[in-house]
């Protein structure tokens, strides 16, 4: 094989394969499943209970709240590319704008309504107000978002991801309430120091 051939096969190769981590979720596992250090695994591991309280809810919610069910909370999910998040609205809660870097998002509408929407790599919002039973897909690692636009009326929605650990990345949260300078905020955001930092405050408790 001629040394340009070699070369030309290897860059192909090697090209194929950035692709390919590139477009990786959870890896591969050659088990049937993932068992923690001294850990007993009977039906008990392969079951998750944190969810319960959802069904049973008889009190009422201030703010936004979600519960996991992945790799953290229930470790049979490792090496599974699986996991669940029950996210509860009070009337006129957000969940502000983040991204999940490892999966997309399938949300599916449980209670009452939810405006939601995704900002592609072109800077296009896409949105649309979910009813009950309603589904919607948010891609993986775009920035989105839900609203209960309703002040009055609580919504639930249950999503599932392609990941046992999607990972959340909160946009205001990164921001506002991590150590990036000042400076760098105001610059990037086009306005002054001093108005940064009255938003850091605001995320600071």
């Amino acid at each position: 094989m001629s040394s340009t051939i070699f070369k030309a096969l290897a860059m192909i190769l090697s090209v194929f394969a950035i692709v390919q981590i590139s477009m990786a979720g959870d890896p591969d596992i050659l088990t049937d499943f993932i068992v923690p250090p001294n850990t007993t695994v009977d039906g008990n591991f392969f079951t998750f209970t944190g969810f319960r309280a959802i069904l049973s809810r008889n009190t009422t919610l201030s703010q936004f709240t979600i519960l996991k069910a992945s790799k953290i909370q229930f470790p049979a999910l490792d090496g599974q590319s699986v996991s669940y998040a029950f996210l509860q609205f009070p009337g006129g809660s957000i969940n502000p704008p983040h991204t999940h870097p490892r999966s997309a998002e399938l949300l599916f509408t449980v209670e009452g309504s939810l405006q939601v929407g995704f900002v592609d790599i072109t800077n296009k919002l896409f949105t649309q107000t979910l009813q009950t039973g309603d589904m919607f897909v948010f891609p993986k690692g775009l920035v989105h978002f839900q609203h209960n636009a309703d002040a009055e009326k609580p919504a639930l929605a249950v999503s599932a991801f392609g990941s046992a650990n999607a990972g959340t990345v909160s946009i205001p949260t990164t921001l506002f309430n991590t150590s990036i300078d000042d400076t760098v905020l105001a610059l990037a955001f086009k306005t002054d120091v001093a108005t940064i930092q009255t938003l850091k405050k605001a995320f600071a408790s």
